[in-house]
């Protein structure tokens, strides 16, 4: 397995494709054994969607599907032996969903893709299968297109879907969705308009299971409030999170309580910090370092133990000192990272090892002071809703800006911090997502006791600015949602980005400017369908650019403003 090909994030290799080793760091290997546990997943699927026609719902497959494809992730694991051992999983449940559906009256024989059956116990076999079922297999490249984009989406909602699972949130329709998209990327006889036609229904999918982890975000740790987060550090031991899992961040806090060990925020654990349920904690010091690619750098200065509970991570430097005091949990990996269990029989998981390390380990070293604001969630936004609708009816604020999604290694990204430098001082930023990290520290002061970023939390919180959005259309008495004072001007690196922006064009937004560079695995046509139905530009100089994205007037609706409703 020395030969791969992978272009599902924004860094892939020249803008076309790894295929000697990811730019993310995962092996061919990896990559290839991750293209075959995809391959499973669609066979699997075939039987679940004609289960599901019987009534017939398999629990146990919802989750495997989801949590592979999570797996598959970028950054989220690169741990050869996890994917090996999820393979031979994956026959197992697809021998158990065969038999239902043979003991149910199904014919076998309807049933064609070679995923159903294919089954190769030694890793030779492995090697060989998943180099016959990658990307390139599909000739057509706008088919090929259609199709990873489809699977990107559904990577990224089985992220979010499974993070709302761990909280005890689940909604078959979702799983349901995301099965028979798998079986559709599958299907020769689809064509470039019926697939099209998928891309958007997964997108629209994709609002539903944002709405599902909103739900069970804030059921379980309340509404995210304004918050003041602390940079600095304290003289204790500590342990640094980082990933997306508030269930994980949950029962760490539980279990490090009264033991003398702190506990800080890494990258998009930053909004962990909002939710009131986590602020009773006096052991819960605040954030640490900055976006997940400055991890090798952050990670040697904190001195405790890193605990990464979903992506991303950077596979470490040769010389690193940090290895050794690296854990990871749920679906992520590394070879030669600590890995702690799932959790078993409703009981949490067990952080005692990760504990008793951090106990013995230096406290961390202060590379910053001070506080950074976050919490602006929609419901927070309520608050101000008075605020808002002055400030838009007096021109004080001529325009938002959506500015989120995420951080990446390239140096064109210093494109979005001199974008917010530059924007005029009576515009406001939305974010969320690591793509804060470029400008969430600068001074850029308020607009009447409003700040010029207002961040609504992780990736998967882009769902609070689809219901602000929404809001203010209703709000203004538009009809369109193009229609509002809002540019789009979003970043994007893995497919939980693609899910989200998938999402943005199900709701009809147009007009979205993508970047630092566009897809890789968007062929031309299909770019061009994008750029042709929906605006899709990409970024050029921050100049040219915000002089197009400021240049769309106010609407003549925007002077009726009254109150802002049903937010």
């Amino acid at each position: 397995m020395d030969k791969m090909f992978c272009f599902q994030c924004q860094e892939t290799a020249k803008n076309e494709g790894c295929t000697v080793k990811g730019v993310c760091g995962k092996t061919a290997t990896v990559a290839n054994l991750q293209d075959l546990l995809v391959f499973l997943c669609k066979g699997i699927s075939h039987y679940t969607v004609r289960l599901r026609d019987r009534k017939i719902e398999i629990p146990e497959i919802n989750r495997f599907i989801t949590d592979s494809l999570f797996m598959t992730i970028t950054n989220a694991n690169f741990d050869k032996s996890r994917f090996i051992t999820r393979i031979l999983m994956a026959y197992e449940l697809r021998n158990a969903a065969k038999e239902k559906y043979l003991s149910s009256g199904g014919d076998i024989n309807e049933i064609a893709f070679e995923g159903a059956f294919w089954t190769g116990e030694r890793e030779e076999q492995m090697a060989e299968k998943a180099e016959q079922v990658g990307i390139l297999t599909t000739e057509n490249e706008d088919i090929c297109s259609l199709r990873e984009l489809t699977i990107y989406g559904l990577k990224g909602m089985a992220a979010y879907a499974e993070h709302a699972y761990n909280l005890g949130y689940t909604d078959d329709g979702i799983y349901a969705f995301m099965q028979k998209a798998l079986v559709a990327t599958a299907d020769d006889s689809l064509s470039v308009d019926e697939l099209t036609g998928l891309v958007l229904e997964t997108g629209q999918y994709g609002v539903q299971v944002m709405a599902l982890l909103d739900k069970a975000n804030t059921s379980s740790y309340g509404n995210p409030e304004i918050t003041m987060v602390n940079l600095g550090v304290r003289n204790n031991p500590g342990i640094l999170i980082s990933g997306h899992d508030m269930k994980d961040m949950e029962e760490l806090l539980k279990q490090t309580e009264g033991t003398g060990v702190d506990v800080y925020t890494h990258s998009e654990m930053l909004p962990a910090n909002y939710y009131p349920a986590f602020k009773k904690y006096a052991h819960f010091v605040g954030n640490y370092g900055s976006s997940w690619w400055h991890q090798t750098e952050d990670f040697e200065h904190f001195n405790g133990v890193i605990l990464f509970t979903t992506n991303c991570i950077v596979p470490p430097k040769k010389s690193a000192t940090y290895t050794g005091r690296v854990y990871t949990t749920g679906a992520t990996g590394f070879e030669g990272f600590k890995h702690i269990e799932d959790r078993k029989d409703g009981r949490p998981k067990d952080f005692s090892a990760v504990i008793e390390h951090a106990k013995q380990c230096a406290s961390p070293e202060e590379i910053e002071t001070g506080t950074i604001v976050g919490g602006f969630a929609h419901n927070q936004v309520i608050a101000l809703a008075d605020k808002v609708i002055d400030a838009v009816k007096t021109g004080a604020i001529r325009k938002f800006f959506v500015m989120g999604g995420c951080d990446g290694r390239m140096r064109g990204r210093n494109y979005y911090t001199e974008f917010a430098e530059k924007l005029p001082k009576d515009t406001v930023i939305l974010t969320a997502g690591c793509a804060k990290y470029r400008y969430n520290k600068l001074s850029l002061g308020d607009i009447n006791g409003i700040p010029r970023v207002l961040d609504a939390g992780q990736c998967n919180d882009s769902y609070s600015l689809v219901k602000i959005a929404l809001a203010l259309k209703e709000a203004f008495g538009l009809d369109d949602l193009n229609d509002l004072p809002i540019a789009y001007n979003i970043a994007w690196y893995e497919q939980k980005a693609v899910i989200v922006l998938l999402a943005l064009l199900s709701l009809g937004v147009k007009n979205i400017h993508l970047g630092p560079t566009l897809p890789a695995f968007l062929s031309p046509n299909v770019a061009n369908v994008l750029v042709r139905n929906f605006g899709i530009a990409g970024i050029s100089s921050v100049d040219e650019d915000m002089k197009v994205l400021l240049s769309v007037k106010r609407h003549e609706a925007v002077k009726r403003i009254s109150v802002l409703k049903n937010l």
